[in-house]
């Protein structure tokens, strides 16, 4: 592991208040049996729910013995003869008025309201969960309302419409499933979350009341349908998408960003100081606005002699492994064999391939941070990985670029040819330059012998970021003192849209010149190289793809009729 930068002058400004402290204890080994900095976490409220739904078991269970049924009948119709004893002709139009939400409509337009937003917000993880766990507590209580067979309330006057059987009670079962369903997949956790639990909890317990006012249902009728659709309910919404990884926030921040503060930041300080011996006065979020497949930090920590330094550092998570195969599975539709890629299969495989790249791309000469190696947070969940933070560096289109920078840049893209390797994401916000030097960043997705097509994309990558502070006639001159003519040729005949960072893509169209074009007319004529390149890799991929996507439409259509939205 390298060595941590002698301390220097604090370069993150004036003292403030440290978000987080230390804790003071040192590099140490983690016993076995001892829990990591940051284990999993399941709520006492969600283990309570799980126990929950024993209750709506036992309930179930005992309406098979006759002896136990007579028992909860006898009680059900107690409760209700003593609220029947309180009917009067105002109370009873309300009652009817307050039922009305008992109609499919009510449910059906909260059901397809819910998915509705998720889509237009394109949060497809909750929308998977929501779509998985409402059909499955929807099936689960018609299934026991046709396996239990419980007549309605006998002996006492129905004053309300009603329809099947009533045990578990299907209104109140569905209501209660499609208000959670909102507030865990829409809500935002914490003050407006709380709030429309209460909100919701009024609107449960009047609907509740009126059917039992109504004698519609049994009063265990609606508490084993109220344990399906909110303990139930809730506890597999909290499993499935937990809120500290899968955050629900309409703040405009990408949702690859984790919330730093709380247990997760107090874990980051613990898990550097004993695995990486790094005693931290502040973790901050770093460069945001250019990260979309981690979460950035800045990482200020003192030395023994009590002077201050930054570090850079990033979190990677399970949603962020999730964010990588769903992005090399397109990269594999959209450009086949020349981007043939593997996904990982764990968190720590990720971030064990950018620490190694990291390693390898100093031991090339090459100006990338180094590497300081990385802590586990929770194992095969979340890691941090620690690398040298360039203080003092620009990005390339905030710096002034001559032609010390636009040779030592192009110098870049040379090394990486000679070394066997691809950056394969250059675009302005990974290129940075400090005191006339470029400095490249961002080594997650670089290759170890790529293909020679993603190396000559490297360097027009690079040519149109220059060009972008320049001109096409000066780049291209200074780079044909670090490449033949016919390598540049190859670059511009390998370059697409498709193959330029979104980022550079946006600001050349900002720019206003085809500086694609202009480098093609500079450049040797040369045959476009292909890109769609197919091969039975590929297709069969695009074929699972296309597959999936038809099943899936199916699956939401069957989705609808069963759980009643049709």
């Amino acid at each position: 592991m390298s060595t941590l930068p002698a301390p220097g002058p604090d370069p993150v400004g004036p003292e403030v208040t440290p978000l987080i402290s230390g804790s003071l204890r040192g590099r140490r080994r983690r016993p076995s049996g001892e829990p990591p900095p940051l284990p999993r976490h399941i709520d006492h409220s969600t283990r309570w729910y799980l126990l929950l739904a024993g209750v709506a078991g036992a309930l179930w269970a005992g309406m098979s013995v006759p002896a136990a049924l007579g028992v909860i009948t006898r009680a059900d119709l107690a409760a209700l003869r003593a609220v029947a004893a309180v009917r009067t002709g105002w109370l009873t139009r309300l009652m009817l008025d307050v039922n009305a939400l008992a109609s499919p409509w009510t449910a059906r337009v909260l059901a397809l309201g819910t998915i509705a937003v998720l889509v237009v917000t394109r949060r497809f993880r909750h929308l998977a969960a929501y779509l998985v766990i409402v059909l499955a507590a929807t099936l689960l209580i018609s299934a026991m309302t046709l396996q239990i067979g419980r007549m309605r309330p006998a002996g006492i006057a129905i004053l309300g419409p009603w329809q099947g059987y009533s045990q578990p009670s299907r209104p109140v079962g569905v209501l209660t499933l499609v208000l959670a369903g909102a507030l865990y997949t829409l809500v935002p956790a914490g003050r407006w979350r709380n709030r429309g639990k209460r909100v919701a909890a009024i609107i449960i317990a009047a609907f509740c009341a009126a059917r039992l006012y109504l004698a519609v249902d049994h009063p265990t009728d609606q508490l084993t349908a109220l344990i399906i659709g909110w303990p139930l309910a809730v506890a597999a919404f909290r499993l499935a998408v937990p809120g500290d990884v899968f955050p629900v926030s309409y703040r405009g921040g990408r949702k690859a960003h984790l919330d730093i503060g709380g247990r997760r930041g107090a874990a980051i300080v613990t898990a550097l100081d004993q695995q990486l011996g790094i005693t931290v006065t502040s973790v901050e979020p770093f460069g945001l606005e250019a990260s979309a497949g981690s979460t950035p930090l800045r990482i200020r920590f003192r030395g023994p002699d009590g002077r201050g330094t930054a570090l850079f550092g990033k979190v990677y998570a399970l949603n962020h492994l999730r964010s990588d195969r769903w992005y090399k599975l397109a990269r594999t539709v959209v450009y086949g064999r020349l981007e043939d890629e593997k996904p990982f299969s764990t968190v720590r495989r990720l971030v064990e391939y950018e620490d190694h790249l990291l390693r390898l791309t100093r031991d090339a000469a090459l100006p990338t941070p180094r590497p300081y190696g990385f802590a586990e947070i929770t194992p095969e969940r979340e890691y941090l990985i620690v690398m040298e933070f360039f203080e003092g560096a620009r990005e390339i289109r905030n710096a002034t670029v001559d032609d010390q920078v636009i040779d030592d840049a192009l110098r870049v893209v040379r090394r990486m040819w000679d070394a066997g390797l691809a950056h394969r994401d250059i675009k302005p916000s990974n290129i940075l330059v400090r005191d006339g030097k470029v400095l490249l960043i961002d080594v997650a997705f670089a290759a170890v012998r790529p293909t020679p097509w993603r190396q000559a994309v490297d360097l027009a990558n690079m040519m149109l970021t220059l060009a972008l502070a320049s001109t096409p006639d000066h780049v291209y001159e200074r780079a044909l003192n670090v490449f033949a003519a016919d390598d540049v040729a190859e670059a511009f005949a390998a370059c697409r849209s498709i193959t330029i960072p979104s980022q550079l893509r946006s600001l050349m169209r900002a720019d206003g010149r085809h500086l694609t074009g202009l480098f093609r007319q500079l450049a040797p004529a040369r045959r476009p190289v292909p890109v769609q390149l197919w091969d039975i890799r590929r297709v069969a991929v695009t074929a699972a793809l296309l597959t999936a996507l038809v099943a899936a439409v199916a699956l939401f259509g069957v989705f609808l009729r069963a759980a009643g939205l049709l």
